[in-house]
């Protein structure tokens, strides 16, 4: 089973940012986007708090696990219990340049070590019936060839991976942080267009500063997929023309307001649960970004979201602050 021809668009595994709150605002916006949680340690999963690690609505669906980790039998062994979690698929993390990552030789590092890449896909897909795909870079420090890049795949998809999610930039492990690394080196989307040109056959997705529907699709006229990382979170609206514009659905496009309302029953569900607004709220304050009246709307929330007690009449209380500012905006 392949993702990409079912799921020709994705919101990237974020740190602090895609957890089980976000995905399911998101799941507001749209219904059929594939969604990933953020990236979870294996070690993580074998010795923590699972429940809190790995649960999520069944609204979440479809829905992928990203792991991090370099230990074949522990990545097989976490696979098996993201199978039985009820996950879609499982990634494993290939392209994350930060530190305490290289630290447990997982990330962007394992680019130096196809072979035992290959070996971790191996033995997840012998543990699982759902797919296992791979997120990478185009390469780490000083690999500087498309030639280095095409034989990482290669010797990966030797494992039975067939799903290549690429972030179209090189990982710097010493010199830059990753948020330098979020912009330098350049992109080279020619690259990941070249190895869908030499791998027809695999489902090859691309990763990395696309922000705005002209360049979605422009990339898929090129690739099988598109992954959309900071403009999923900095613009989350620009996904509610995803299912009429990528999935061919009928169903209409939500307002802004509606989305907001509907997210209530979770509200009082999680705030009843001694759960804290702020949770929830905080993945929701660039809705109306680019609007008029946002700032409006995130004031309140920022002021309100995390006093004691605070509930669904703070989201009520920013939509009447935004309406103030700008009447016309909760209708369009």
């Amino acid at each position: 089973m392949m993702l990409s021809p079912l799921y020709p668009l994705s919101i990237a595994p974020m740190m602090d940012r895609t957890d089980r709150h976000y995905r399911y605002f998101m799941r507001q916006i749209t219904r059929r986007t594939l969604l990933y949680t953020e990236m979870v340690t294996t070690a993580a999963i074998l010795h923590g708090d699972r429940t809190k690690l790995l649960d999520f609505d069944p609204a979440e669906h479809p829905l992928v696990l990203q792991l991090g980790g370099d230990n074949p039998k522990a990545l097989a062994d976490c696979a098996r219990i993201a199978q039985d979690w009820g996950y879609d698929a499982v990634n494993l993390n290939v392209g994350c340049p930060s530190s305490r990552v290289q630290s447990g030789n997982f990330g962007a590092c394992l680019m130096l070590q196809p072979e035992r890449v290959a070996q971790a896909v191996a033995a997840m897909r012998q543990a699982v019936q759902i797919p296992v795909t791979v997120k990478h870079r185009l390469g780490v420090d000083e690999q500087e060839s498309y030639e280095e890049l095409a034989k990482f795949v290669a010797i990966v998809s030797t494992a039975g991976c067939t799903h290549f999610i690429v972030h179209a930039r090189k990982a710097w492990l010493q010199g830059l942080s990753p948020k330098e690394n979020r912009t330098i080196p350049p992109l080279r989307y020619d690259w990941v267009h070249q190895l869908k040109q030499e791998f027809p056959k695999l489902t090859i997705e691309i990763n990395g500063g696309i922000t705005d529907w002209r360049q979605i699709t422009a990339q898929l006229a090129h690739v099988d997929a598109v992954m959309i990382g900071r403009a999923a979170y900095d613009n989350p609206y620009l996904f509610a023309q995803a299912d009429q514009t990528v999935y061919i659905t009928p169903e209409p496009i939500p307002s802004r307001r509606q989305v907001v309302e509907r997210m209530y029953p979770y509200v009082e569900h999680w705030v009843a649960q001694g759960g804290r607004l702020g949770s929830i709220t905080r993945h929701m304050l660039q809705l109306f970004a680019g609007q008029p009246g946002t700032k409006a709307w995130k004031r309140h929330i920022t002021e309100q979201a995390y006093q004691p007690g605070a509930g669904v009449e703070v989201l009520q209380g920013a939509l009447e602050q935004l309406h103030q500012h700008s009447p016309d905006i909760i209708v369009s």
